[in-house]
Parts: C-alpha cells; structure tokens; sequence
C-alpha cells in the first residue's frame, strides 16, 4: 500500500533520476506524522478545555513531583521559549487558577511556578488523554515495533538536536 510520501518520491525518480532520496522517505514521513499526531494531541486534550501548550507547561511542572514547581527560567529553558513568551502563558495558566507564583525563597527576583491542586487533577486527566490518543495512533505496531521505531528515532534526535530537552 502506497502513502502520500511513495508519490512524491516516485516523482522526483522520474525527474531526477540520479538522486537518492531515501532521506526524503523518512524525513517527510517524520513531517507529515508530526502534524497528524499533533492534531490528535490538540483533539485529545481539547475534551478537557486545554491547549497543547498548556498542556507543555503543566505537564513539566507534574513531572517534578512535589511540590509540583519550576522557576519560571527552567520553565521557559524547558519549552524553548523566552522568558517574555513563558511570562505570558504563566499569566493565562494562572487565570485560569491552573498555576500560582511564588517568590523563590533562595533567590527574591526570582518566580517559582507552581501547580494547583486543579492544575494537578487536569494535568493527571489530560496525560491519560494523550496516552489514549497515542495508543489509538500506534496501533498498527507492535510493542516490539514500537520500541524499535523509538529508539531509531532517539538516536536521530539525539544526533540532528544534542542537548535539547524534550516534555
């Protein structure tokens, strides 16, 4: 059976055949998978009235066990973001009673996040929600299969993106 991608290869065969493009195979795969398991993150935890981005950063703050809390530094290092950006999403998690600043007790210009017991419940239900979504999309692998195409692609981002943090 032929996807999307056996096409476009297919095409440029014909027009270039003297290149290899192999990579475009599992490149562009990589790509247009990244975005179908992007929607299905975004469906999956919009039953619960949550963004993905929100999900980014209150899903960092469960994974440090308690107190549930990052500074806001860490934050932003950790999505990649700037500061200005992470201050911004702190404000609309924290309105919406998600997140609470703090004053970092080692440090009194810096702001610890922290999540609330509401954050928690919502980051607790939402992570379920993406394992769901997740299951449903890799269904067609098995658990063998599944851990064989992780570590390929571990080995990739690790070589194509060194130091990066992943959420």
């Amino acid at each position: 059976m032929e996807d999307p991608v056996d096409k476009l290869l297919q095409q440029w065969a014909q027009e270039r055949p003297e290149l290899d493009c192999s990579s475009l195979s599992v490149v562009v795969r990589v790509i247009y998978l990244a975005k179908v398991f992007r929607q299905s993150a975004e469906q999956a935890l919009a039953t619960l009235d949550l963004k993905l981005w929100e999900y980014d950063v209150l899903s960092a703050l469960r994974r440090q066990g308690p107190p549930f809390q990052l500074p806001a530094t860490g934050l932003a290092r950790a999505s990649m973001l700037t500061s200005g950006a992470m201050t911004n999403r702190i404000d609309r998690l924290e309105a919406r009673g998600l997140v609470v600043r703090a004053t970092d007790p080692d440090d009194r210009r810096g702001v610890n996040v922290q999540l609330t017991g509401r954050g928690r419940e919502l980051t607790d239900a939402a992570i379920e929600a993406r394992l769901r979504a997740a299951d449903r999309q890799l269904e067609a692998l098995s658990i063998g299969e599944r851990r064989a195409v992780s570590a390929s692609l571990r080995r990739l981002f690790l070589e194509a993106a060194p130091g990066a943090e992943g959420g």
